[in-house]
């Protein structure tokens, strides 16, 4: 079910709403779009599935924090549908509210189809329609959940890595493919690679996520960099031609134009970020701080004071 629109706009809350209005908000719209109320209403139907994926990221405050961090289209990228309705329990609320029947969820969120083969009751915990669990839900082996630390060059470059967890059996390592263009939180999700079943069900899964580390002079803003260039006041003011390295260590001359304003920016077009899933690459800007030396000698100061008389 893609959605491209704002989570907040959604439920018509704002950015600053406490955990009891975003509750209220969605228990409001839950009433009047909820399926039981609008038979065979579509648009009810779609309306219905946008607020409770809205209500499912902005009442968990995890999810809340990296919505609000990336953006809406960063959450989305970062966020499969199984991830944003995991640990989301329906059924608590729904009889809170009124109806009974939660096995709504299992209706609407299986494309119409009903409930899943094998399953039984509500569905309490939309897990059990998203996670993939089928009639061996409680067979499954558990899952494995760990960060991984990688330079900002491999979260733009795309890499490979080697990762290591404990396991039952043992020790286990596993390759992960570095997509290029990712970000921190991003969950890359390793299907099979998790604990055996001890029941014979499928196995877990090996949830991998990411964590980005800080570059001494680098840092990224959505999909482009920015890195901080000193400059003399005499370049700033006259103009000069400075040398700069980028993240892939490549050496490009930039022009400084006469006249220069401390915090400048300077765009070098592809050399920034790559964007997620393709797309090519953002910009690089590069921001120009006049560094003023904070003790002057003699003749600098004689100098100085010849330009003061000049208007300078």
């Amino acid at each position: 079910m893609p959605n491209n629109e704002d989570y907040y706009e959604i439920l018509g809350i704002s950015r600053q709403a406490s955990p009891d209005e975003t509750k209220k908000a969605y228990r409001r719209l839950a009433i009047k779009y909820h399926p039981d109320k609008n038979k065979d209403d579509r648009a009810a139907e779609e309306k219905f599935k946008q607020i409770s994926e809205a209500y499912a990221v902005l009442s968990d405050p995890e999810k809340k924090q990296n919505y609000d961090m990336f953006g809406h289209a960063g959450f989305q990228q970062q966020y499969s549908q199984e991830d944003i309705f995991r640990n989301f329990n329906v059924g608590d609320m729904f009889r809170e509210f009124g109806f009974g029947n939660d096995d709504v969820f299992s209706r609407i969120f299986a494309g119409g189809r009903g409930p899943r083969r094998g399953y039984r009751g509500s569905a309490n915990n939309m897990e059990d329609l998203f996670g993939g669990y089928g009639r061996q839900a409680s067979l499954k082996g558990q899952d494995v959940a760990l960060e991984l630390h990688i330079p900002l060059a491999e979260s733009i470059f795309g890499g490979e890595r080697l990762v290591a967890y404990n396991t039952p059996d043992g020790v286990s390592k596993m390759s992960v493919k570095i997509p290029a263009g990712v970000v921190t939180g991003k969950k890359l999700r390793l299907s099979g690679k998790g604990h055996v079943s001890p029941h014979g069900g499928p196995q877990g899964d090996l949830y991998v996520t990411i964590i980005v580390d800080p570059h001494p002079e680098f840092r990224r803003e959505g999909e482009n960099l920015v890195r901080d260039v000193k400059i003399l006041p005499s370049e700033a003011m006259l103009g000069t031609t400075i040398q700069i390295n980028t993240l892939d260590d490549k050496t490009l001359n930039l022009k400084v134009p006469p006249g220069t304003q401390s915090h400048t920016r300077l765009r070098v077009k592809k050399h920034g970020g790559t964007r997620l899933k393709g797309g090519g690459r953002g910009d690089l800007f590069i921001r120009l701080l006049v560094n003023y030396p904070q003790e002057l000698s003699k003749r600098q100061k004689e100098l100085i004071r010849e330009l003061a008389k000049e208007g300078l």
